[in-house]
């Protein structure tokens, strides 16, 4: 993961206490809550990302381990991540998210309605603080969500599991590595839709780093992405 000094700026106003980054398997949520905890620990003092992601096994936080220490980035990690439990218990040192209220925290939270499932123990903590955001991240190039109306089930999934409301859409649509602008620029309107459909904001748009600056002025709130080491070499394979 090569970092461009002025592409981790986050568009989009300044983050919450809590932000949690929730979407189907393989939508690119972990990949966006590396990013988006890196860019934030520009801004905060005290950043740690915590992977809720029980659903998948392929590509972790923890891949990006090494990184995440050189931008003092704590990590939390559950350690019944890649289970089969429906409803893990959390370590104690998962609930430094709701506890430690100096702490800017990103939260990527497992694929699909049972990957949401784990807020459970924390969300009754989130939602008395109050001062979160919960971003569903779409890629119109992945079969489960390939069109506004897949995304908005998908979404519904999410919430009713979660028990929590999204409060705004995070567009990652990508064919990973073969991603081209026109590409980008070809899934801006079914975002729009589905911010139409859902009553949410798109309140990023991402793109590869080098996609980002052939994009840069033609797409609103964009957030440049350098991808994780371990998905450049899946995507690979």
């Amino acid at each position: 993961m090569v970092e461009n000094n002025s592409a981790f700026r986050i568009p989009h106003s300044a983050l919450r206490r809590v932000t949690l980054i929730v979407g189907h398997y393989g939508s690119g949520k972990t990949n966006i809550a590396v990013n988006l905890a890196v860019a934030a620990r520009r801004e905060h003092e005290r950043v740690a990302i915590a992977d809720l992601d029980i659903v998948n096994p392929y590509f972790r936080t923890k891949d990006s381990l090494d990184l995440l220490r050189e931008k003092d980035v704590r990590l939390i990690v559950s350690e019944y991540a890649n289970t089969n439990l429906d409803i893990p218990a959390l370590p104690q040192d998962m609930y430094a998210v709701t506890d430690d209220r100096g702490l800017t925290c990103i939260l990527d939270i497992g694929g699909d309605d049972r990957g949401a499932l784990v807020l459970g123990r924390l969300r009754p903590a989130i939602l008395e603080e109050n001062d979160y955001e919960m971003w569903l991240v779409i890629n119109k190039y992945r079969p489960l969500t390939a069109t506004p109306a897949d995304a908005i089930e998908v979404l519904r999934e999410i919430e009713a599991a979660a028990n929590m409301r999204c409060t705004g859409i995070v567009n990652n649509s990508n064919l990973g590595r073969e991603t081209t602008v026109a590409d980008v620029l070809a899934s801006i309107p079914y975002a729009e839709e589905v911010s139409a459909l859902s009553g949410l904001p798109i309140v990023l748009t991402t793109a590869e780093e080098t996609v980002a600056k052939e994009l840069d002025g033609k797409v609103k709130d964009l957030f440049p992405l350098a991808l994780q080491k371990n998905f450049i070499e899946r995507k690979i394979q």
